[in-house]
């Protein structure tokens, strides 16, 4: 079967692989149809000191497809059912899991397209426990944007967050694609929202989502412009994922008790922060990573109800390395989507 693989630290490539065998005790064998980019596909490409793993490794962390097969043991699935797959091999039985925080797993096997064999291939075997079922309106192209993405965005604004209606936020790279969904969802929970991005190209598709005011961070003082719409205030939360690079104007753009959520650094993995603002404002800085299985059923739920990602485009299997070379250069607005089917 067509598979792509990271064969060394910046190399992915087209490889053949042997088709999975039966699916094991408890697990779904999957035709793979779409897989969603995102920038960890980019961390994984090109390596990181602190991830533990052996390559080759196939690619692929956010994606959906259809049942071909079960294993013994499994119940409420059917061959021919779409699903979108979780990729966080979690253990199910720690404290985390049983009390519905999978996310915070404390016997994670890894994440797959990251540490072990991900979903950029045509078929693979995983746990039933890991696979949720689409809503029948939802395309697979969206839906692939739902068990990462939706589910990110959803874990921050709202489980971490309290994102309320009335509230500002300050959404960093508006037009990515955890912060194109952050604008959609932000402006459905009825927050007025000021978004940024590194180019003046970006702005007004930003308006387009719903931005209520918009400023170009590589030219303009987001800080500044947050203070003065907010009447010196400041804003009640800021969604980053951006780091070093916008990270003292975050902080510095939050009212007196804001919320700072971060689920990223693309920047760099260091920033300084000004500690006597931080307590003498009585900021919370609130890291999320990943979101649990709950949160892929919400933005589920979401997408059902007509709330539909951002794609910018869609493309070929054998395209994966250039859209990963494109999240590189920040030419996207959105996501991309890779067709395997």
């Amino acid at each position: 079967m067509r598979a792509l693989s990271l064969i060394e630290e910046g190399r992915l490539e087209p490889v053949d692989l042997p088709e999975p065998p039966p699916p094991g005790k408890g697990e779904l064998q999957i035709a793979m149809r779409r897989v969603a980019l995102n920038h960890i596909d980019l961390w994984g490409a090109r390596g990181m000191a602190f991830v533990k793993r052996t390559l080759p490794i196939v690619a692929g962390v956010e994606g959906v497809g259809e049942v071909v097969a079960r294993g013994p043991g499994v119940i409420g699935f059917q061959n021919g059912d779409r699903v979108a797959l979780y990729a966080g091999l979690v253990c199910g039985h720690c404290k985390a899991c049983r009390s519905l925080r999978e996310n915070l797993c404390e016997n994670v096997a890894g994440i797959m397209g990251f540490h072990v064999d991900g979903m950029a291939r045509e078929r693979l075997n995983i746990p039933s426990t890991n696979a949720f079922k689409l809503p029948a309106a939802v395309s697979w192209s969206d839906a692939a944007c739902a068990p990462l993405t939706f589910a990110t965005v959803q874990h921050m604004l709202f489980d971490n967050a309290k994102l309320e209606r009335g509230e500002w936020i300050l959404i960093q790279a508006g037009g990515s694609g955890v912060g194109s969904t952050a604008i959609l969802m932000a402006k459905q929970a009825g927050a007025t929202v000021i978004a940024t991005a590194g180019s003046d190209a970006k702005l007004e598709r930003m308006r387009g989502l719903g931005a209520d005011h918009v400023v170009n961070y590589t030219t303009g003082r987001f800080e500044s412009v947050a203070r003065r719409l907010t009447g010196k205030r400041g804003v009640d939360v800021v969604f980053e994922h951006v780091g070093p690079a916008t990270w003292a104007g975050s902080l510095l753009s939050l009212a007196k008790g804001g919320r700072l959520v971060t689920c990223g650094s693309t920047t760099g993995m260091t920033a300084e922060t000004n500690l006597s603002h931080l307590f003498q404002q009585q900021l919370r800085i609130i890291a999320s990573f990943g979101a649990s299985f709950r949160n892929v059923r919400e933005g589920l739920d979401k997408m059902a109800a007509g709330l539909r990602p951002v794609i910018d485009s869609e493309i070929g299997f054998a395209d994966m390395a250039l859209g990963v070379e494109r999240l590189k250069n920040r030419d996207v607005f959105g996501k991309i989507v890779m067709r395997i089917e």
